[in-house]
């Protein structure tokens, strides 16, 4: 019961926190928590403390590597391109694929929220379909909010 329980009549008695027929499998979640405070990034399940992770998309001991996925920024350029600038490849269908942010304008990069917030924030620089530089970030709060800052 390799010191995680005890040995009654060649059956394992196992301590709290520790189960399998030889105690070899942890209970304690810890292990499994990624950076974003969700066991498994919410993408798995935390077996024996170690992540199974069930999107195949997403790997590693947390389940929060992605080598197929885009970047936020990237992934989120279209919609804020159109919603704060009324333009690019989503201004047609803007109103109905673009509205799950909260948007905020701010008057130039330095009034952009900076890391030292509690959310998790990505500083992003993405060209517009005129081929100029826009700037904005994009947060998730603990309540699942998106939150975007886009200089004007």
């Amino acid at each position: 019961c390799p010191g995680n329980g005890i040995c009654k009549c060649r059956v394992c008695e196992c301590f709290p926190n520790f189960t399998g027929s030889a105690c070899d499998c942890s209970l304690d979640t810890t292990p499994c928590m990624a950076s974003n405070g969700q066991i498994c990034n919410g993408r798995g399940t935390c077996e024996c403390g170690t992540c199974n992770c069930t999107d195949p998309k997403f790997q590693g001991p947390t389940c929060e590597t992605c080598q197929t996925c885009l970047g936020v920024c990237t992934e989120h350029k279209d919609c804020i391109q159109c919603r704060a600038f009324d333009k690019g490849e989503k201004k047609e269908t803007c109103s109905q694929e673009c509205m799950y942010f909260n948007m905020t304008r701010v008057e130039s990069r330095d009034k952009l929220p900076q890391p030292n917030q509690p959310d998790p924030l990505s500083h992003c620089k993405e060209k517009d379909v005129d081929d100029c530089w826009f700037y904005f970030t994009y947060s998730v709060n603990s309540n699942g909010e998106v939150n975007v800052h886009v200089v004007e």
